[in-house]
């Protein structure tokens, strides 16, 4: 069987990823990117990186995150680094979620790695949300 190969972004995957982005963004997470990958990669649609100041946060936010994923039908296949709360990943299929304290986040670089792939524009609350949360980010 051949490799699944890159394919154009879904209307059912795009919700999934607000809805992550709205979860994230209520546990406070900062400096959110909602990434469409779908054309360069058959292991999402989108990509969601976020940050949390602290570990606790970040625990918070993932928990948060897969809660949501649960709620609406469809749970996370796995959740890696919950316990340290350094770098969390979860799996939600076609939206892949990290969420990472600042150094782990710069160090990692994923934005730069996604560089190529488009940005998605958030719908308002989200967009306004987002921005201050980098806002927030900028002042700290």
């Amino acid at each position: 069987m051949s490799p699944e190969k890159p394919h154009a972004p879904t209307p059912a995957g795009l919700q999934k990823a607000i809805l992550c982005a709205e979860a994230a963004l209520e546990k406070k997470a900062t400096n959110l990117v909602v990434i469409d990958v779908a054309e360069f990669t058959s292991i999402a649609e989108y990509l969601i990186v976020c940050s949390g100041r602290s570990d606790r946060q970040v625990q918070s936010i993932a928990e948060g995150v897969a809660q949501t994923l649960k709620s609406g039908g469809s749970p996370a296949n796995a959740m890696e680094g919950l316990t340290r709360g350094q770098w969390v990943l979860i799996d939600g299929a076609d939206v892949i979620v990290h969420v990472f304290q600042p150094d782990t986040r710069g160090f990692y670089d994923l934005e730069r790695l996604w560089e190529h792939a488009p940005r998605v524009e958030l719908p308002e609350p989200l967009r306004t949300q987002a921005e201050e949360s980098r806002a927030r980010r900028a002042e700290a």
